[in-house]
């Protein structure tokens, strides 16, 4: 249970701080945080929470690497239904947080968006569904790698957050324009939970393509990284 809670609490803390920094902060008047900022955001969120609970549940914070895991051969199918369960509830608390204080301020429309993600029309840069995802499977794809990497016991010690949390920061400065950046299913539903309409008829591409990345990822570590081959 403290493994499943970590998770909850560390996934909350991944919507708070990213989809908050969107939500709040990357337009402000003049000195808005922008794409950059909003990528860093994401980014410090998953690097400050694997340092805080990594050694208490591995520090998912996404059901799309949980799975990954599984097909990497580092995690066990008998805890993935709770630690998906858990991330989403996770999420769906922090999108709960976050409308709480976005529409504290007048004139807060949910139709802005809330963070949400999407293709075509609502693509922050019109880009079309396959566009999208391709962008969302590859780009989950070398974060599986990038994980699977700099946690393999080959790497150096104490250093894989900084890798991860870099890693997801790139990620972002990529796909921002094309998605709004998921490859992160709870992450996707926590928010659009809360947009309804478009968002919620697009969520099932922001389930399915990062969890694909996420076995092709996971696969293709286990080439690349298998010491026998």
């Amino acid at each position: 249970m403290k493994a499943y809670a970590a998770e909850f609490f560390g996934t909350f803390w991944l919507v708070l701080g990213g989809c908050g920094s969107a939500v709040l902060a990357a337009a402000f008047p003049e000195v808005g945080i922008g794409l950059l900022g909003v990528s860093f955001a994401f980014g410090l969120t998953v690097l400050t929470m694997a340092y805080a609970i990594g050694h208490i549940s591995g520090c998912h914070l996404n059901p799309a690497v949980s799975i990954g895991l599984v097909a990497a051969g580092r995690f066990q199918a008998s805890k993935l239904v709770p630690y998906i369960a858990a991330q989403v509830a996770g999420a769906l608390a922090a999108a709960g947080v976050l409308y709480l204080i976005a529409s504290g301020k007048a004139g807060f429309d949910l139709a802005g968006g809330f963070a949400s993600n999407g293709y075509g029309e609502h693509s922050p840069g019109g880009y079309s569904l396959l566009a999208a995802a391709v962008a969302e499977i590859v780009m989950t794809a070398f974060f599986l790698i990038v994980i699977l990497g700099a946690t393999d016991k080959r790497a150096p010690a104490g250093f894989a957050p900084i890798a991860i949390g870099l890693g997801l920061t790139l990620i972002h400065l990529i796909s921002i324009p094309v998605t709004n950046t998921s490859v992160n299913p709870a992450r996707s539903t926590g928010v659009a939970l809360f947009v309804g309409d478009w968002a919620v008829a697009q969520l099932w591409l922001f389930w399915v393509a990062p969890i694909a990345g996420a076995v092709l990822g996971a696969l293709i570590y286990r080439f690349i990284g298998d010491e026998k081959s």
